[in-house]
C-alpha cells in the first residue's frame, strides 16, 4: 500500500475509487462510505456481476464539498500559502524563501480585506498572518477564517513584534496554530510550516 506523499500522488491521478479508498480520502470508516452509497448520498456504480461499489472522482469531490471535507488528499500538488503583512520587505523575503523550496504556491496580501478575498479564491492551506494590519487586526481575520466551514481547517501562523504574552494566548485560544515573534528565524519558520502542513494532510 502506498503511504504519505506517494499515496497522495496516487489519489491525485485516480479517476475511480473503491469504497475503501474513498474512506481513506475522506478520513471516515468504509462502512460510512458504504452507507452513504447505498442511501444515495454518494453516487457511483457497481462492478457488473459483483457487489463491489465504485465512485467516480467527480462524485467523490462533490460529496466531500457538500460535507465540508478538505480536498487536500486528492490534490497532490504544491501547498498553497498566503502571506498577509503590510511590510513589503517581509512579503518579499517570505515569497523568495518559500518559492525557492519548490513545494509551495505563494500569494501575498497587505490588508485584512485582501486576505479575506484571497482566502476564498486562492484557498490557502496555511496563512502567515501579521497581527497589526492597516485596516483590522489579524485576530479578526483569524476569527473569520476559523469561523467559516469552508476555511476552518486552514492553518494560521501569526507573526508580530508587538504582542504581549496575554494577547498571544488569546490568539492561540481563538484558533491560531502558532505565534512567531519578529524578527524571526526563517529556517525555524519553514520547519514549523512543514510540520503544520504535514499534520494537516497526514
Amino acid at each position: 500500500m502506498a503511504t504519505g506523499g506517494a499515496k497522495q500522488k496516487q489519489w491525485a491521478d485516480k479517476k475511480v475509487f473503491t469504497t475503501g479508498e474513498a474512506a481513506q480520502v475522506c478520513k471516515v470508516s468504509q462502512q460510512t462510505i458504504i452507507r452513504c452509497f447505498d442511501s444515495g448520498r454518494l453516487s457511483g456504480f457497481r462492478v457488473p456481476g459483483s457487489k463491489f461499489r465504485r465512485i467516480p472522482r467527480a462524485e467523490l469531490i462533490r460529496f466531500m464539498q457538500t460535507n465540508g471535507i478538505p480536498l487536500d488528499p486528492l490534490e497532490g500538488g504544491p501547498k498553497r500559502i498566503l502571506i498577509v503583512d503590510d511590510d513589503p520587505a517581509v512579503n518579499e523575503l517570505l515569497v523568495d524563501v518559500l518559492t525557492r523550496e519548490g513545494s509551495f504556491e505563494v500569494e501575498t496580501a497587505m490588508t485584512g480585506y485582501e486576505a479575506g478575498l484571497l482566502t476564498e479564491s486562492f484557498k490557502p492551506h496555511l496563512i502567515i498572518l501579521d497581527y497589526m494590519l492597516p485596516d483590522i487586526n489579524g485576530n479578526v481575520v483569524c476569527d473569520r477564517i476559523k469561523g467559516r466551514e469552508s476555511t476552518k481547517d486552514t492553518s494560521i501562523i501569526f507573526i508580530s513584534g508587538v504582542v504581549d504574552e496575554r494577547e498571544v494566548r488569546g490568539l492561540l485560544e481563538a484558533g491560531a496554530d502558532d505565534f512567531i515573534r519578529k524578527p524571526f528565524d526563517i529556517d525555524a519558520l519553514i520547519e514549523r510550516i512543514n510540520e503544520l502542513l504535514e499534520t494537516r494532510t497526514g
